[in-house]
């Protein structure tokens, strides 16, 4: 059996990996007055949008993921004719219309490719399983991950299934983001009361920073920490900590709205990188999607694991 594997753009993966192991890709496109990008997880690309346009305007940004029409258009056209069963993972429905645009389109998919799969010279069944990672950016990746293992390794649809949505109710994904103004007009703008002027103000002027927990689509806040960096190595050393605990699969996803130099010069991510070695967890790592930039803001970091036991965010 084929297996196809898709995600949106807003997942955080590189994309050599994606090209390696034949991830598709759902793109999300991100408009800034008159300049618009299609992200393709092109990370030369993405850095010169932020850099560009990402500036005093980014929170007025609007992200347009992939219509129903185009979910559908592209399975039909591509999709349905390479693979036999396809996996499309998507962020959070919690936070975006990714979802339940793939979803809705799968039942035109599979009413419709019947014929154009003929036609290719193929006469058997096509299916599709669209699942809710349940979480945002660098977490995301989690799941297609662990889908293109199991693949490799010849298991079949069914077990990946079943392996893809017990691990989405354990992924934790963690976010800092740099500048809170940002992120409070970012969801103003929303229509999200989450960040509120008052703490968004005195967070500033105190410069603390809030490390955001998302798990089973629920996002909020699980500690506030003293300056960016301090915050930083908390999560790092929190992360490695939850290494040496053991995770659910071999992975640990980071991901940064800029130059992964910066992110890799911040205190307690070189100790994060020796503790997965040691552990032969492997570290992920790439520049955070456009969407993921535009709601959290230039300079956030996030991790993503997946772990089984509570959520207590402590090093």
């Amino acid at each position: 059996m084929r297996i196809g594997l898709v995600v949106d753009s807003a997942c955080d993966l590189p994309l050599e990996y994606l090209q390696q192991h034949d991830i598709h890709l759902l793109p999300i496109t991100v408009r800034i007055g008159e300049a618009v990008l299609a992200d393709h997880r092109n990370e030369q690309a993405t850095l010169h949008f932020l850099n560009t346009h990402l500036g005093e305007r980014g929170f007025e940004a609007e992200t347009t993921p992939f219509t129903v029409q185009q979910v559908r258009d592209l399975f039909v056209s591509q999709l349905a004719i390479d693979y036999d069963y396809v996996f499309c993972m998507t962020i959070t429905r919690t936070r975006s219309p990714v979802y339940d645009n793939a979803n809705q389109a799968s039942f035109a998919i599979l009413n419709d490719y019947k014929p154009i799969r003929s036609a290719a010279g193929n006469n058997t069944p096509f299916a599709l399983r669209v699942i809710d990672t349940q979480n945002l950016f660098a977490a995301q990746g989690i799941l297609p991950v662990e889908a293109a293992r199991l693949r490799d390794a010849g298991e079949g649809a069914p077990k990946i299934r079943a392996r893809l949505e017990n691990l989405a109710l354990h992924t934790h994904g963690y976010l800092i983001p740099r500048d809170l103004n940002y992120m409070r007009q970012r969801t103003r703008i929303r229509g999200d009361r989450s960040v509120s002027f008052l703490s968004a103000t005195l967070g500033t002027a105190l410069d603390i920073k809030p490390v955001l927990h998302c798990n089973r689509g629920e996002t909020g806040p699980v500690a506030k920490i003293k300056g960016y960096d301090a915050a930083a190595q908390k999560l790092f050393d929190y992360c490695g900590k939850r290494v040496r605990e053991g995770l659910m699969t071999p992975t640990m996803c980071l991901s940064y709205g800029g130059e992964l130099a910066e992110m890799r010069a911040l205190p307690g991510y070189e100790r994060l990188r020796e503790v997965c070695a040691e552990h032969n967890v492997e570290l992920f790592e790439s520049v955070m999607s456009l969407t993921g930039m535009v709601n959290i803001g230039k300079g956030a970091v996030a991790a993503g694991f997946a772990a089984e036991g509570g959520s207590k965010f402590d090093a």
